[in-house]
Formats: C-alpha cells, structure tokens, sequence
C-alpha cells in the first residue's frame, strides 16, 4: 500500500530503496502491457517517470485508495495529462482498482482516457490535457490549502515540452509571488518533445536557471537514480523556506527499454506485441505478467464496446457500412494529408512561410519542407505555443507573407482565439489557420484533443474565412484556393483518420459555391454512384428531402442518401458546404424552397454549422408561405471521449444509419 490512510498512520514510509527500485520497474511492465491493449498512446514520456513516480505513489504522497476524497490527501496534479497511462499505473499499484483494469486504456466507456477526467476515476484530481494548464490548477489549490488551513502537499507533474507554453510561466511567477512553499514542481526532463529535440525545437535551457530567477527552489537530480529521487522529494516534503520546490529530474524518454530510449518517435507509439514481448525481456519481467490475460480483458472489453453499438444503431434491410458490401466501395484516406500534398506542391512560392507547432508531422504541414530542403529558411517551429505561434503568423502577414500556421483543432481555434479575435480577424492579416484533427477522429486521446466546437467559434469572428472540405482531395483544392485566391484571416478545418474519398480532380470546385451530390444508383465505385456539380447549375429534381453538410460527415450524408433511396425510395439531395464563410445562401434556400425538408449533418456540437442554415432559411421571406421541415443532428451537447474514431461516429449517433433514420422521422411530418 502507498502511503497514509485517512484514519491510519503512515504505510510504506519505511519502504527500501531496493524495493522501490523493484516497483518502478514493475510499473513499466505494466505500463507498457496496457499501452499495447490500447494500441496507442505515450510509451516515452511515461517510461520515463516512472523512477520518480514510485516513490512519489508509494512512500511520500499522503493519499488512500479507500478513501480517494479525504480532504488532507496530497493532491497531485498531472499538468502533463498525455502521460495518462502512467498516472493510471500509479493509482494501480497504490491499491485504487485491480491491475488487470489498466487493459481497458484509450477504450470506449472506459475510465482509463487518453488524457485523464476527473469525473471519471477516483485519484484523478484534474481532468488535463491541453498543456500548460495543470501548472495553475495547481497554484490555486496551493493557495487554497493556506486559506483552509490545511497542511497537505501541491505536487504537479509536467514535461519540458509544456515550458514552451507561456501559462506555465504565469504559473510559475504565481507560485513565487504567492511563496508558496507548500507547491512542488516535478519537471521530467527528458529533452524530446513529439517534433524532435526541445533544445532544436525551442531552446529552454537554462532551464534550472529560469526557475531560480522566477523566485523558486530548485532541486536538480538523474531522475532515475532511486539514491538522490528519494532524498529530492524528502527535502521538498520538509521545506521550511517561502519558496515553491521545482524538482528538475534530468531523464531518458522511454527509459529501460533499449530501442524506445532517447528516440523521438517513441513519444505517442505504442508497442506491438513483439515489442511489448522484447521490452519485458529486457526489464526481467517475462514470468512477472500474463500478458495473455491482459489482451483477452482488453478484447473482451471491445466485444462488449461493439455489441453495444451494433444494439444502438438504427437497422435497414441491408448492411450499408463501409465496404462491407460487393459494390460500391470506397478508397479511404486521411483529409490532413490534403493539406500536406498541397503545401508540398505549391510551397514554392517564395510568399509561403509555414509555422509548426510540434506536431508537424501529424497534421502534414511538416510536407512543406520534407523534399525540399531548400525551403527549410521559410519554416519556423515555435513548439508547444499556440498563441504565438498565431501572432507570428500576423506578424509574417503584416510584412507580405502568406504564413501558414497548423495545430490540432482544439489548440488553433480556442487557446489562441483571442489573438485570433484581435491581433488576426480585427488586423486583417492575410493568415492561414490550419485546424487539423477536427471532430472526433482523434479518437482513443479522447475528449481533450477532440475538436467539437471550433465553428462557434471561429465562424463568429469577423474577416474569418472558413473552409471544411469533405475529403483529401477537396482539402488540396481548398489549400490552393485559400493561398492564393483569398486574401484575409482563414481557417481550414479537417479530420485526423482515413475517411472515404467521394470526389477526385475533375469534381467541379469553387471556393465559396456549394456541391450537390445527387444519388443515381449502386455501381462498382461509391463515388461513381454520385453525379456531383456546381450548386449553381444544379437542376430541381423535387427531392423529398436535402441533406446539407459539411467536412467528413458529408460523406456520411452521401450514404444515408444510398440507403434512404435503396429502402425506402426517399430521393435525396446532399449539399456538400465545403465553405461555411461566406455561406452560399441561395444553395441552401434553393434546397429547403425545393425539397420542403432540410437536416443539417456536423461531426461537430450540434448548431455550430445548422445554426448558420437555419438562421439562412429564416431569414428569407419567400420560405415564409411554405411549410420548410427542419432538423440538425450533431453532437449533443457533450464531450467527446476516448474510443477508436469509427466507434465514436456511431456512439455520437454521427454515422449514415443515424442521418438516414432521422431523416425519415423527418419525412413523417411532410
């Protein structure tokens, strides 16, 4: 057991360096048997904790499984919420549930999440993720510990990667401004982040340096020598000074497997099960797990996750999921790599500067120099900085550049939204915002790093403009239009999984026009099956009902119009809205006016793209003498979580089958 009891003296204080030594290695066993159930995740980062983290757990932090709330428990705040897995490992082996649970990683309906909710698991004290947030949660629940009167312990854990965000600065100026002694600091230093070395990345040395300068008490150590970790966080423990404590643990990303250790890529992979089984030899821990026992756990779990869904889905005479049939198969491709085909190609011009935000590779903006070392002077790597890397991105424009700055959707619409607002949108600057990983195709990191309302935001700034293309293909298309063609702040949003490609390069395309994509019957080819034009030279066909979309789902939208025609001989129009700003009105007045019924289809919160159709619809006089039926399905009102992509489509009824039976419903009051 690990430390205090709430009724109880002191468990383990007493436990040997030998023995926690033993557990630390223990825990990156277990670590990486559940990172392999999961299939994805952070090997790097929390192997590389683990020699601080069983002493932490095991033999200091006051806290009881039994009683996870007890309110002079020390609380440990995981700032750096992608090294879940860890944390997870941490409460296992402290005795908060049974080991074999940790099997249930990243899956759907599990606690377990890509990056930790508080709601969710006992011993989790905030829900984290979006780096450098964690570091001030946890100046404000040191400073409430004064207020209180209570004397327990404000540890947070963080990575050096998250020191490139300017928030952890303001929290560490706080902290000492505050003399908050009761506030530990736990930086593991290993020096890579997910772009490479931070020292290439975005220098942060002298790191030791800046924290003293900051008014705080640093303690450097190998954070993998049990012999100065203990009496690092012994010191820490018994401050008597008004300073706040940064431990600055010096350590080795993927640290006690040979080939994970000091290698970049391992810092969100995780082991196949020949490397899991290469790993264990080298810890000694062959005979220690029944990794077998594991994996069944965790495919049992994803029986279980399946059948569930399969219950949930609204059933036809037929199974129209993804190539399941004989015909009309599609190609699958991810959108994202749109953007880095078009960068690739049209990055010659001189105009063009791109700026990463360290996870280049992931959204495929780092294609902008990859075979082209000779542009390598027009990329700038700002690291984990959203907010300046979108006011660099101004400042580039300002001087007659076309900048292009990426990040994940939830990072480059939100965090940054204020300079967005002020400093881009009211500036006016000729800037090219790439809001990569949108909806839920991320997937297993769950409700963090899924982006679901980036369009109320984004779509509400003045100047904006604002693109979702549908597949890869259309996202190329669109890349090209926004560099060149379109002048002012834009924003490009796009998924991160391989979605079905349902146009190639002779669909017509125009940046602002709508498509219809109008069903004609099965064929070999799903995309064949549609004839695809310009919504202005669409011709009325008095469909029964238009399905209007945007981004990936409209291919969701194309489906749902294969099966309402095949089951029911319900004739649709698909609207595909690839540009939500400006808005092609006319499209979409055309479709209710002709068609009577309109449902509107986000992988997004539900009314961050209806809204805008509805408002469009309302606001025309000639819809007001005839009867428009109108519905949206989205997501309602909620935040994602951790499954695989596909499985989120149909848990968030987002999927053909949900468009196609809500369509119907819809056509029962026609």
């Amino acid at each position: 057991m690990s430390s205090v009891k709430s009724n109880a003296a002191t468990i383990n204080a007493d436990i040997s360096i030998d023995q926690l030594k033993e557990r630390a290695n223990y825990m990156r066993g277990l670590n990486l048997i559940s990172l392999c159930c999961a299939g994805s995740g952070h090997s790097g980062g929390t192997l590389s904790m683990m020699d601080i983290l069983a002493p932490l757990y095991l033999k200091f932090a006051k806290h009881d499984p039994k009683n996870p709330t007890w309110d002079d428990r020390d609380r440990i705040i995981w700032s750096a919420g992608h090294k879940a897995p860890a944390l997870y490992v941490s409460l296992a082996v402290s005795g908060y549930f049974p080991e074999e649970e940790l099997a249930k990683l990243r899956a759907l309906g599990s606690p377990y999440q890509g990056h930790p909710h508080r709601r969710d698991l006992p011993g989790v004290e905030i829900s984290s993720g979006s780096l450098g947030q964690g570091f001030s949660v946890g100046v404000g629940v040191a400073l409430a510990a004064r207020l209180n009167k209570k004397d327990y312990k404000t540890i947070v854990i963080s990575s050096d990667g998250e020191q490139q965000e300017g928030s952890i600065w303001e929290a560490a100026m706080a902290g000492a401004n505050f003399n908050l002694s009761n506030l530990i600091l736990i930086l593991d230093r290993n020096r890579l982040q997910i772009d490479g070395k931070t020292e290439d990345i975005m220098r942060l040395e002298p790191l030791a340096d800046k924290y003293r300068a900051f008014g705080w008490k640093v303690i450097e150590i190998d954070g993998h020598k049990m012999e100065e970790i203990v009496p690092a966080l012994e010191q820490a423990y018994n401050n008597t000074s008004d300073m706040p404590v940064c431990i600055l643990a010096n350590t080795i990303k993927g640290k006690g497997v040979s080939f994970m250790e000091d290698v970049v890529g391992w810092h969100g992979k995780s082991p196949k099960k020949d490397e899991l089984e290469k790993a264990l030899i080298e810890l000694g821990l062959t005979e220690t797990f029944d990794s077998e026992k594991f994996f069944k756990i965790a495919d049992d779990y994803q029986t279980q996750v399946e059948k569930r869904l399969a219950a949930n889905m609204p059933k036809f005479q037929q199974e129209y999921w993804w190539n399941t049939t004989e015909d009309m198969k599609v190609n699958m491709d991810p959108t994202r790599k749109g953007l880095g085909r078009a960068l690739d190609e049209y990055g010659d011009d001189e105009r063009i500067v791109c700026i990463g935000a360290d996870i280049s590779g992931s959204i495929t903006i780092s294609q902008f120099y990859e075979n082209h070392p000779e542009r390598l002077n027009r990329w700038f790597s700002v690291g984990v900085a959203e907010q300046g890397g979108t006011t660099v991105a101004a400042g580039f424009a300002k001087e007659g550049k076309i900048p292009v700055f990426g990040t994940y959707g939830v990072f480059s619409s939100a965090r940054n939204l204020d300079q967005l607002r002020v400093t881009v949108c009211y500036g006016n600057y000729n800037v090219l915002i790439v809001g990569a990983h949108g909806g839920v195709s991320v997937g297993p990191d769950g409700a963090t790093h899924q982006e679901l309302e980036s369009l109320f935001q984004i779509c509400g700034l003045p100047n904006m403009h604002v693109a979702a293309p549908c597949d890869s293909v259309e996202v190329k298309k669109m890349v090209h239009e926004l560099l060149f063609k379109i002048d002012g702040p834009k924003y490009i949003r796009f998924a991160r999984e391989a979605t079905p490609v349902i146009t190639d390069e002779n669909t017509p395309f125009k940046f602002g026009v709508a498509n219809v994509h109008r069903f004609r019957g099965e064929q070999d080819n799903f995309m064949d099956a549609f004839e695809i034009c310009l919504a202005t030279d669409y011709k009325n066909e008095n469909e029964d009902v238009a399905l209007i979309s945007c981004g990936p789902e409209t291919a969701e939208a194309c489906r749902a119009a294969w099966i309402l025609k095949n089951d029911y001989g319900i004739e649709t129009r698909v609207v595909n809205l690839h540009t939500l700003k400006p808005l092609d009105r006319e499209s979409i007045i055309k479709a209710a006016l002709e068609t009577g019924a309109v449902l509107t289809c986000e992988e997004h919160q539900v009314g961050g793209f209806g809204n805008w159709i509805a408002s469009t619809i309302l606001s025309r006089p000639e819809v007001a003498d005839k009867k428009v039926l109108f519905d949206m399905l989205g997501v309602n009102d909620r935040f994602g979580e951790s499954g695989k992509s596909w499985q989120l489509i149909k848990e968030f009824g987002l999927s053909a089958e949900h468009i196609a039976a809500r369509a119907r419903k819809l056509l029962d009051n026609k």
